[in-house]
């Protein structure tokens, strides 16, 4: 393979996986500083990879591709839908890509591998198994050249370099090499949030998952709040939703100086998050930001595995629960490094 190969990365959604596929682009830059390295993702989250974007004096990711699959389904028998298809699928033709890493294992993803155009021998690798909590479509091995073997119980940063390395032929990166996510001087460039009413110093408690059973109890929160409270912290209860704000604003209600913040984007959290003194949050992908931005984050684990998403990489990010075993308020009192 050339010194300079096109590489395509393949990884649509969600908030957290996106993130934890991050590590390869700078596995990759380490080995092939040199290689032309495009990323396809859903629209919605572009902006977790635009601090990776290629500029002066940094390489990272040469060219981000939005996808707007979620939004074209909606429409599908619009003429703006296929208009914006084929305007996605000429872009992604615009490049002769050698090799194609493919880490969702889902058909959707597996078929913008086949819209790609490839060079004579490319390699397309993607998984060829389940991994335990997962999602998973068989039929996406059908678009490979490459169906990698992962362990069935992997983390979800770990499965990405599995199925880099096979694609290069590459020796297994092991934990050893802590991953990155982003430049430390991105990190550091942060602004503080505009958000009006956020208090310094404030603790974020994102309560809120798409899983009910993965959430941890009211009750929980409330204590924990109101001792954080007692120690002149200001608790804040972020969310995504209608339902979600009801809880928030039940929670708050329950713990002086609690505060529900207006809703914001996935770009303004970066600056919520980075302005927190901690983050406390569920399985959740607001949380994996946190855990990423190597902020003091506790990561709360109620009917998810630990081991899929723990924040191995940094001591500032502490891991309690388990599935089917949340921990208790005392735990995330003793975990918390705020």
């Amino acid at each position: 393979m050339s010194a300079s190969p096109k590489i395509l990365l393949v990884k649509l959604s969600s908030l957290g996986d996106v993130l934890h596929n991050l590590p390869i682009v700078w596995d990759l830059r380490a080995r092939l500083p040199d290689a032309q390295i495009d990323w396809v993702v859903e629209e919605g989250y572009v902006h977790l990879l635009e601090p990776l974007r290629s500029r002066d004096g940094f390489r990272g990711i040469d060219r981000i591709i939005p996808f707007g699959l979620r939004r074209w389904k909606k429409n599908i028998f619009s003429l703006t839908t296929w208009k914006e298809f084929f305007s996605f699928r000429k872009i992604l033709q615009s490049t002769t890509y050698d090799v194609l890493i493919e880490t969702q294992g889902l058909l959707k993803s597996a078929m913008v591998c086949s819209f790609a155009k490839k060079s004579s021998g490319a390699v397309v690798a993607g998984l060829a198994n389940a991994t335990e909590f997962s999602g998973y479509e068989p039929l996406a091995r059908s678009f490979y050249s490459q169906s990698v073997q992962v362990p069935v119980q992997c983390h979800a940063v770990d499965r990405s370099r599995w199925v880099t390395c096979s694609a290069l032929d590459w020796p297994l990166i092991e934990r050893t090499d802590t991953p990155q996510f982003y430049p430390q001087e991105w990190i550091k460039s942060i602004p503080k949030s505009a958000v009006v009413g956020l208090k310094a110093p404030y603790v974020l408690c994102f309560h809120s998952t798409a899983r009910e059973a993965k959430r941890w109890s009211n009750e929980h929160w409330v204590a924990l709040g109101k001792e954080l409270s007692a120690k002149g912290y200001q608790l804040v209860f972020p969310w995504g939703s209608p339902a979600e704000k009801a809880v928030s604003q039940l929670l708050a209600a329950q713990i002086p100086g609690a505060f529900v913040p207006p809703a914001f984007s996935i770009e303004d959290a970066f600056s919520v998050i980075a302005g927190a003194a901690l983050t406390v949050g569920v399985d959740t992908g607001l949380t994996h930001l946190a855990a990423v931005l190597n902020k003091p984050t506790v990561e709360i684990y109620c009917d998810s595995p630990r081991w899929k998403t723990d924040g191995y990489w940094s001591d500032r990010i502490a891991n309690v629960g388990d599935i089917q075993n949340p921990p208790s308020i005392q735990e995330v009192l003793s975990a918390a490094k705020y």
